[in-house]
């Protein structure tokens, strides 16, 4: 066996003692679920497996040792986070295929006169695709088209190097601005609902995230741009192709109705009560119907990520479980005594919330995954030593938007960083992340400590 087997069942041994013989008071299936939880953690640090299997054959043990029930495993793929997911994924893969994301945004920076208003631009743009496509990769692929365009437009291989940094970087921090940014975002409100907190809608999570995803992003641009582009660079003139401006087909026509009637369903969905995945469904179902918007279902299917969509469910069943069980509550429990939690100040414990949120892609690569993990290991650890549950749980979804430090850190570093003809080099993605590290902790601190208590969370 490799060396990272063999630390893999050491620590699932270490991890099996700890549960049963230093947990005795726990039920047993209290005690199962967390040494599951334990065995999917190593699954996706040490071994590096695919996290969507890894999850599905944990949900499959929590099913078979007794700390969840059939009906709570068939009820992860019927979760009103899961079809809200499928419909912005329907809705995202049409207005994709459409071609209208990558019209406008070449329309948008054409006039752009210096690499500083090109990037300031795309900025902006990017940031706004969150509000309509569900996951960091799905933005990544709507959007490579407008960076390869784009680099092949400039001939500038600094400039090219620099897109290669912000789309990416922009991708994940703005990712918290919408509640379909990341699916991580899901796991956090569907552990707020166990926990009896105000789960807040799309609206309310806009306002309370918006803040922290756009001012983020707009640093990440600054440094970019400062970092990787010399003054006379920034200022350099720049003449881009003129995109075709050619009329709005009918069905192009289309998707921007059924995507705009989408946005105001979910905006408006305290006025009219209709619940945001019942306005995703019927967005998904008028965006294939094949004479408004040239799509079909059939065919609009084939493009939904599913693999997420299914590793979704698994997680769901897993945080139902440790819940449920008791075992999260064993959990933090176990960790407030030794760690001494308890005796650090409330500003200590947010800064240690907010540090491991920021670092946790290190060890973790999935987002979702990450979410998974650190509202059982760390959110609720915290919130028992005094600090506030919803709060901690948010900080935790907000805080692992940072994961630009490796291309293997997240899908839309690899996919901008280029294969055989790298656009960006490792070093770059780290001297990059260094420099954004302090800058974010401070804007996390800022945000949990006084913006969103003022807004009504923690």
């Amino acid at each position: 066996m490799t060396p990272r087997v063999w630390l893999a069942a050491a620590l699932l041994a270490a991890a099996g003692a700890a549960v049963h013989g230093g947990l005795p008071a726990l039920a047993p299936a209290a005690r199962w679920a967390l040494f599951v939880f334990a065995a999917a953690i190593v699954g996706w640090t040490v071994l590096e497996l695919d996290e969507t299997p890894v999850a599905l054959a944990a949900a499959l043990a929590l099913l078979a040792g007794g700390s969840t029930s059939a009906g709570h495993f068939y009820a992860g793929l019927g979760d009103e986070f899961i079809w809200l997911l499928v419909g912005a994924f329907v809705l995202a893969a049409v207005l994709q295929s459409s071609g209208l994301a990558e019209r406008w945004a070449l329309q948008l920076v054409a006039s752009a006169a210096t690499p500083a208003a090109l990037m300031v631009r795309l900025t902006g743009f990017i940031i706004a695709t969150a509000f309509v496509v569900p996951s960091t990769s799905g933005r990544a692929a709507l959007l490579l088209p407008v960076f390869l365009a784009l680099a092949r437009a400039v001939q500038a291989p600094r400039l090219v190097r620099a897109l290669a940094l912000l789309f990416p970087s922009v991708i994940l921090l703005s990712a918290c601005v919408s509640m379909l940014g990341a699916g991580a975002h899901l796991v956090a409100l569907d552990f707020m609902g166990r926990l009896g907190a105000r789960v807040p809608g799309f609206v309310e999570w806009i306002a309370l995230a918006a803040p922290f995803g756009v001012t983020s992003s707009a640093l990440a641009c600054v440094l970019i741009l400062r970092l990787f582009l010399t003054r006379d660079e920034r200022r350099t003139p720049l003449a881009l192709p003129r995109p075709e401006r050619a009329p709005l087909t009918r069905a192009q026509w289309g998707v921007v109705a059924v995507t705009a009637a989408t946005l105001l369903g979910w905006a408006t969905g305290s006025w009219h009560g209709v619940p945001a995945p019942i306005v995703a469904v019927g967005g998904a179902l008028l965006a294939t119907v094949r004479p408004l918007t040239g799509a079909d279902l059939k065919g609009t299917l084939r493009q939904v990520e599913w693999n997420l969509v299914v590793f979704m469910a698994a997680t769901l069943v897993m945080g139902e479980a440790l819940l449920a069980s008791g075992a999260a509550r064993g959990l933090a429990q176990a960790l407030l005594q030794p760690l001494a939690l308890e005796r650090l100040a409330p500003a200590a414990l947010l800064g240690l919330a907010c540090l491991v949120a920021l670092l946790s892609h290190l060890v973790i690569t999935s987002r979702t995954a990450r979410a998974t993990v650190l509202i059982p290991t760390v959110a609720l650890p915290l919130a028992a030593a005094g600090a506030d549950p919803a709060l901690m749980i948010f900080v935790m979804a907000i805080g692992s938007g940072f994961c630009q430090t490796l291309s293997i850190s997240a899908k839309p570093v690899a996919m901008f960083a280029g294969g055989e003809r790298a656009h960006c080099a490792p070093r770059d993605l780290a001297g990059l992340a260094l420099a954004l590290l302090p800058g974010l902790w401070l804007l996390l601190m800022l945000c949990a400590a006084v913006l969103w208590p003022l807004q009504g969370l923690g």
